[in-house]
């Protein structure tokens, strides 16, 4: 029990933190366990601090503590000094590590020595300039998360100016003092001077620079100091370090942004080196072991300053475990606990830290907290609303997430808010710039799931993509829209599957809606076989049989477009005809359309290519009825390539003319650009190499552009057997090298350099291999082509006789060079092209 006499002689108030402690949190009226909720500390915490069992705890505890109970004023002093007493004639809360303030004799304190700063170089010249300006703002705040850097920035900047201006004068403020009069006669001892009078004395018309560090620590107090300093001290110049702004009319607020880290996916070693948040990591990383990452190091060095969110603090303390851990063992140790990081064992205080309290902390998820105390309750709601995106978000996204009972806020003025506090990081341009600094979104997730929020907050997350996705799917044709509506998503593909994830499971209806909008984006981004997964098993999910009968229809239609992708066509045909029978019940002659479309694809690709072509021609007729052009075009493409299985390759071209028109008319550039694909592809078949080279690199050019991986590699496969049968070797092995694994049209070019070599017995090898390894192509004329090939290299009749069923049930008829090529080895054939 604490003693009377620890009592200020003649009071009857406690004085000791535990006293203190005890009687406000039962005037507030909470238990240990509600106010260690409050407070975003352990319950554990909190009682050995009111049984006294914690003689000096760290000081970002007891601010949480203070914030949760509502302390302020004088009740608020009292309680921080009860925690920290200062010795005697320190000033109140001072910074740890900091120079001591100069003294009376009028010499400035002294400047720690600059920093080594990785990634800030540009910061560093934008610093210098504004604080060099002659009608430049007089108060320049750097505001941002605890380990950001801010204090490292403002010295290397005080630096740099006094380098420039020799005949400067400095001083350092490091902490603050308890009220205004403490701060101001702190600053103007940093500055060298014991009055206010004798500062300006002194300083005349010299420039002057006052590092004023931790500025949060008694906001209120710098905010009047300041105040006054602008008023008196003309040629006085202030550079604040803070997790907020001081609140001046003419400050300028500075951000400290995280470090730039690489994407997500495979990057080049030399791209990656350039990222300042990995070049922090590796020159820290370098200081502790003598040899520099391995390239097998190298994506976990990536994924790791990824996981640090850029955050120079969180990746100096990550960096220093690298001396006992290789890197890849590091990601798998600390790649999801990087808010558990400890600071303690290597972390640096005061001024070398870079910090704001001068105080080690625990965790960085102390650190995290202390910034997230500093937000109304308002704010805290939504960030822990924004917390649920996982990638970057617009404006229009946040305002839809931020959707919610008793919370009316501006977006915009939310989000100037955060990136003033350093919470929010803005990259590159477009509406998708926006995403919360990774470990303030873990710390921000973490505090959902203890407000028991999680469930709902992910459940509206789910639904704001939903309802993104559905708006970019039926968004407005035109040049280019399908490629933009494809980028669109590619910017969101973290939320999207994150939010179909978790429908998934609990939310299977949006999850339902969320998936049936997808087939078309991930089957021009190679991603079919986890889509139809993904639809299969929300269609065989009982909790979705009483969906809306037109999306399970759309559905199914999904698993049956994305099955054609990957040679599973055989396994959806009945699912497309399902989806048909429920389309035209509905009467929705659009879906019917698509559906007949799809259903035409899988008969193709399975030998049934008559078919398939009456499943065309009842879509343009349907869609030239209607006066659907776009259904029209991709009727005709299909039906062009009918024209090529029997041969008839004058009329497949004007057929492609039609699809180019029409590709025109609804401006659809990815039509237009297939039907030139295809094109490319007659000119071959036509033995016209070189106008189907060149037509194939152009389009190679635009498919790049579209991201159709399928189509592009259909293209490379025309580009390869045109330079292989023209004559052109070198180029033809340069797009092999692309077209690895090889597949059957890879193997077919092979076969085709190969006989042109001489080598008969390696071509029918490959030709073989070329059989072999066809799939889902719905027209037949890879294998019949390599068949072609296998014979003239074989002379074997039992090839003859394949061919010849081939050709029977495929009902393609050979072209003429085909023909020709096979005339000598059976004389009387009559198969000759139309």
């Amino acid at each position: 029990m604490t003693s009377r006499h620890d009592r200020p002689s003649g009071s009857g108030s406690p004085s000791t933190l535990p006293e203190l402690l005890r009687r406000h949190r039962l005037a507030a009226g909470l238990t240990q366990a509600e106010l260690a909720t409050h407070a975003g500390i352990g319950v554990r915490t909190v009682r050995d601090l009111e049984r006294g069992r914690s003689s000096r705890p760290q000081r970002t505890t007891v601010e949480l503590l203070a914030d949760a109970l509502g302390l302020t004023g004088a009740d608020r002093a009292a309680f921080l000094a009860a925690a920290r007493p200062a010795a005697p004639g320190a000033v109140a809360d001072g910074k740890a590590g900091a120079p001591a303030a100069a003294p009376v004799s009028g010499t400035p304190a002294r400047l720690p020595p600059p920093p080594e700063l990785v990634g800030r170089e540009q910061d560093l010249i934008e610093l210098v300039t504004t604080l060099r300006e002659p009608h430049g703002p007089r108060v320049v705040t750097l505001v941002g998360l605890a380990g950001a850097g801010k204090t490292a920035l403002a010295l290397a900047v005080v630096h740099a100016v006094l380098a420039a201006d020799p005949g400067g004068l400095t001083g350092v403020l490091a902490g603050a003092g308890a009220n205004a009069g403490a701060v101001l006669a702190a600053a103007i001892k940093a500055l060298g001077a014991t009055r206010m009078t004798e500062l300006i004395a002194d300083l005349g018309d010299r420039r002057a620079v006052l590092l004023v560090d931790a500025a949060e620590q008694a906001p209120g107090p710098v905010a009047g100091a300041l105040r006054q300093l602008v008023d008196e001290v003309p040629s006085l110049r202030m550079l604040v370090t803070s997790r907020h702004p001081v609140g001046l009319p003419d400050e300028r607020v500075r951000p400290v942004s995280p470090l730039d880290v690489p994407p997500p996916g495979d990057i080049d070693p030399a791209a990656l080196a350039g990222y300042p948040a990995v070049a922090l990591f590796t020159a820290r990383l370098a200081q502790l072991r003598p040899d520099p990452p391995a390239a097998a190091e190298l994506p976990a060095l990536a994924a790791l300053v990824r996981r640090s969110g850029g955050l120079p603090l969180a990746i100096e303390l990550m960096a220093a475990r690298g001396r006992l851990l290789d890197l890849n063992e590091l990601l798998n140790r600390y790649g999801d606990r990087v808010l558990d990081l400890d600071t303690s064992g290597g972390a640096r205080t005061g001024w070398e830290a870079g910090g704001t309290s001068g105080v080690v902390r625990k965790t960085l998820r102390d650190a995290m907290a202390t910034s997230y105390r500093l937000l109304t309750t308002e704010e805290r709601l939504a960030l822990r609303r924004l917390a649920m995106f996982r990638g970057r978000w617009s404006v229009e996204l946040a305002e839809e997430m931020l959707v919610a009972p008793g919370l009316a806020v501006d977006p915009v003025s939310l989000l100037n808010r955060f990136l003033d506090l350093g919470l929010l990081s803005v990259r590159g341009g477009g509406p998708f710039r926006f995403r919360l600094v990774d470990m303030v979104r873990d710390y921000a997730v973490e505090q959902a799931i203890e407000a028991g929020e999680s469930s709902e907050l992910h459940r509206r997350h789910a639904e704001v993509i939903t309802r993104l996705v559905e708006r970019t799917a039926s968004g407005p044709a035109g040049a280019g829209a399908t490629t933009t509506a494809a980028h669109r998503l590619d910017e969101v593909s973290a939320d999207i599957s994150a939010a179909l994830t978790y429908a998934t499971a609990d939310d299977p209806l949006t999850a339902l809606r969320l998936a049936t909008n997808l087939p078309w984006w991930w089957r021009v981004r190679g991603r079919d076989v986890p889509g139809r997964q993904w639809l299969l098993r929300l269609l065989a999910d009982p909790r979705t049989d009483g969906a809306d009968p037109a999306l399970r229809a759309w559905a199914s239609l999904g698993v049956a477009l994305l099955a054609g992708e990957h040679g599973a066509a055989g396994e959806e045909i009945r699912t497309a005809r399902v989806a048909l029978d429920a389309f035209r019940r509905l009467g929705d002659v659009s879906g019917e359309l698509e559906a007949r479309t799809v259903l035409a694809v899988l008969l193709a690709a399975t030998g049934r290519p008559e078919q398939a072509r009456e499943q065309a021609e009842v879509v343009l007729a349907l869609a030239t009825e209607g006066g659907l052009v776009r259904q029209m075009a991709v009727a005709q493409h299909h039906l062009a390539w009918h024209e090529i299985r029997i041969g008839d390759l004058t009329a497949a071209r004007r057929r492609l003319a039609v699809v180019d028109r029409l590709g025109g008319q609804c401006g659809e550039r990815c039509l237009r650009v297939l039907a030139r694909s295809t094109v490319a592809e007659v000119f071959r078949l036509e033995g016209r190499y070189a106008d189907a080279a060149d037509e194939a690199r152009k389009v190679l050019a635009d498919l790049t552009d579209l991201g159709v991986p399928r189509q592009r590699r259909r293209a490379l496969g025309t580009l390869g057997l045109a330079l292989a049968q023209g004559g052109r070797p070198a180029e033809a092995a340069e797009v092999l090298a692309e077209l690895r694994p090889l597949g059957a049209t890879g193997a077919l070019v092979e076969g085709h350099l190969a006989l042109s070599r001489g080598d008969r017995e390696g071509a029918a090898e490959w030709y073989a291999a070329a059989v072999e390894a066809v799939g889902a192509n719905w027209t037949r004329r890879t294998v019949v082509e390599a068949l072609v090939g296998l014979a003239v290299s074989t002379s074997e009749p039992i090839v003859l006789d394949r061919l010849d069923r081939v050709c029977r049930d495929s009902g393609i008829r050979l072209l003429r060079h085909e023909a020709e090529q096979l005339r000598p080895l059976h004389p009387t054939r009559g198969d000759t092209p139309r």
